[in-house]
């Protein structure tokens, strides 16, 4: 196997084990043998990493306008700088009739040279929807700080079917707080802000729907998420009614890393609350 040599180094230089950050974008280029319909295209891996466990959306493209979007699961072994990808679902496709997309696997190696940190590997797969084998090929990315497609929040396909039909009324945006955050998986935590009125909020993030019609009480509504470095982040609490006692509030609590911030947030007819986040690594 290609990567033994690889395996052989770490093995006998120890001091270079070292903990690497992962998380971000990574673009670069993916092959393929004979077979599929193009033998070269561009790749793009979001990638959210955390105690070794990655996921993620991985994007395959000739172009912006032909692409093949995938989410993706895996492990990194910071002893030997190996990582197992494993795509898991198609979705969106925009690609030609002739083509069908792959679900791939992807194995790979980090490594860096000077300010330049690359994953190289091979990859294998199977046709989506069917058991037969793709082409399989090699891979090739380095870490960067831009995207050619938007950075996408987690949504579960209960609120990504609700936000499709849903028609709120337009609102001013009031920004209450902008904050930057050290790491980048976000816990955010609302309760009701004083004394439970039956206030119910929808809470969007970058305009994707993450809390539909929740009642704020004492114990918290929560969102989690992975922020991307030097992406900007918009929450935006809109108020489904007033409650008894107007206007809608809640009291926010934001942990990211060893950090944590409270926010009083304030909703009415008129204006939705809203905060704002960017990621830079300390």
């Amino acid at each position: 196997m290609r990567f033994k040599s690889v395996f052989l180094i770490s093995l006998m230089y120890p001091a270079f084990i070292f903990a690497e950050d992962l998380n971000g974008i990574w673009k670069g280029t993916l092959t393929q043998e004979p077979g599929g319909c193009y033998p070269q295209y561009f790749i793009e891996l979001q990638m959210n990493f955390s105690n070794n466990e990655i996921i993620g959306k991985a994007y395959d493209y000739y172009d912006t306008a032909r692409f093949v979007k995938l989410s993706f699961t895996g492990h990194y072994d910071p002893q030997t700088h190996h990582m197992i990808l494993a795509e898991n679902r198609v979705l969106e496709s925009k690609i030609p009739d002739y083509c069908i997309p792959c679900v791939k696997t992807y194995d790979l190696v980090y490594s860096k040279n000077q300010n330049e940190e690359i994953l190289e590997g091979d990859w294998r797969g199977h046709v989506d929807g069917a058991m037969s084998e793709c082409p399989p090929g090699k891979i090739y990315l380095k870490r960067t700080t831009n995207s050619e497609f938007r950075t996408d929040i987690e949504q579960n396909d209960t609120l990504a079917e609700i936000q499709k039909s849903i028609r709120l009324a337009p609102r001013a945006k009031e920004v209450v707080k902008t904050m930057t955050v050290e790491s980048p998986k976000i816990k955010i935590q609302l309760y009701d802000n004083g004394e439970i009125d039956n206030d119910t909020i929808t809470v969007f993030i970058n305009d994707k729907l993450l809390l539909y019609r929740q009642r704020l009480t004492e114990n918290p509504l929560l969102i989690d998420f992975y922020a991307f470095p030097n992406t900007d982040y918009e929450l935006v609490m809109y108020a489904d009614n007033l409650g008894s006692i107007p206007p809608n509030t809640a009291l926010m609590v934001v942990t990211a890393g060893r950090k944590k911030f409270e926010v009083f947030l304030s909703s009415s007819e008129q204006k939705s609350a809203t905060v704002r986040f960017v990621y830079k690594k300390e």
